[in-house]
């Protein structure tokens, strides 16, 4: 008898608990319909729309996810670049520099408008390219002025040192950072060559100094007269920082041309400076070659002035392409299929004249 009364306490047990489970099983979240318990992947940022199909005056746990979301101010996003200049404004990352050497050398580039469109016309080819590698790297986008202050931007362009192209490496310096020179080409003047080892460059100057100003001294200097000069003002218990160190007139007025250059982009109008327009988008395409080439008919085939060309792809040394060292060629964005169709029709087997 006793044992039978004990099973039936059991059984209704049994039973309470399952009602029980079931009660629970069809109940939902506070305030939601129902429809955040038909599966388990409901993630914070579906909490917007959960909270929007269930009722208002919601107290529950997800109204508190919700609640939040809604507190928050939004997340104000920018507008596109208008331009590439505008692109290389927000990127500035190095401290100004403040002197009568920086508002002298805005004078002399205010007082020469032409010089200065010339300049920003040329670089009009590759400053895309450069803006994007800094970005790339994380890096102060006003690096990408730089050229302006050692080549004019002119890939041809040589010094009385023997330095070459737009970044002006000397022979040793551009060896040291893997830029081919050979009697066929010169890759201190390549438009992506020369940058990747500028910016290679002044990166691991930065990580010597921890600071831009005296990683660009040394980029003109050379690091072992900045770590000398540094070391001498320490011993002397002088300040270390760019302004501090006694150098050369070239290198004093370095970063000063720099800063010009850079007040004169971040705010042209008053300044009075005109700079050109360069659109936010690429110049220049690459396209593979496979066989040696001439310049000229290389020009020919993509309908392109031959000087256009040569702005490109300064590094040739000769009027020949040779494949083998050089498989790939820059052209103008639109002109790349044009090129590709003219090479497609060409009818004659030999493209390169030109033998050393």
């Amino acid at each position: 008898m006793e044992k039978s009364i004990q099973m039936k306490i059991l059984h209704i047990v049994g039973l309470a608990a399952l009602l029980l489970i079931g009660g629970c099983a069809t109940s939902t979240l506070p305030g939601t319909t129902g429809k955040a318990s038909e599966g388990s992947e409901l993630k914070v940022s579906d909490s917007k729309s959960v909270a929007l199909e269930g009722s208002t005056g919601a107290t529950g746990p997800l109204s508190a996810i919700t609640q939040g979301t809604a507190a928050s101010s939004p997340v104000k996003e920018l507008a596109p670049p208008r331009d590439l200049w505008e692109r290389i404004r927000r990127g500035f990352g190095i401290p100004n520099l403040e002197s009568d050497l920086v508002r002298d050398r805005e004078q002399w580039y205010v007082a020469r408008p032409e010089y200065m469109t010339r300049m920003s016309e040329r670089s009009s080819k590759y400053m895309f390219h450069i803006v994007e590698e800094l970005e790339r790297r994380n890096m102060p986008s006003e690096l990408a002025l730089l050229p302006f202050i050692e080549s004019a931007f002119n890939p041809q362009a040589v010094s009385s040192a023997k330095a070459a192209g737009m970044w002006q490496f000397i022979p040793s310096t551009g060896k040291h950072f893997s830029l081919k020179q050979n009697m066929f080409r010169d890759d201190r003047r390549d438009v992506l060559a020369s940058p990747r080892a500028a910016l290679d460059y002044l990166q691991k100057l930065y990580g010597m100094f921890d600071d831009w100003q005296l990683a660009l001294a040394a980029y003109n200097w050379g690091e072992g007269s900045v770590t000398r000069a540094i070391a001498k003002n320490k011993k002397a218990g002088l300040p270390t920082g760019y302004s501090d160190l006694s150098m050369p007139p070239e290198t004093r007025l370095y970063i000063p041309k720099l800063q010009a250059v850079k007040n004169m982009v971040a705010e042209p109008d008053k300044l009075g400076a005109r700079l050109p327009d360069i659109p936010n988008h690429p110049y220049f395409q690459t396209v593979p070659i496979t066989r040696d080439i001439d310049v000229s008919l290389a020009a020919k085939l993509a309908n392109v002035k031959i000087e256009d060309f040569k702005a490109l792809n300064p590094s040739a040394n000769r009027p020949v392409i040779l494949a083998s060292g050089t498989p790939q060629i820059l052209l103008p964005w639109d002109n790349a299929t044009i090129f590709e169709m003219g090479m497609d029709s060409y009818k004659s087997d030999q493209l390169a004249t030109w033998t050393a």
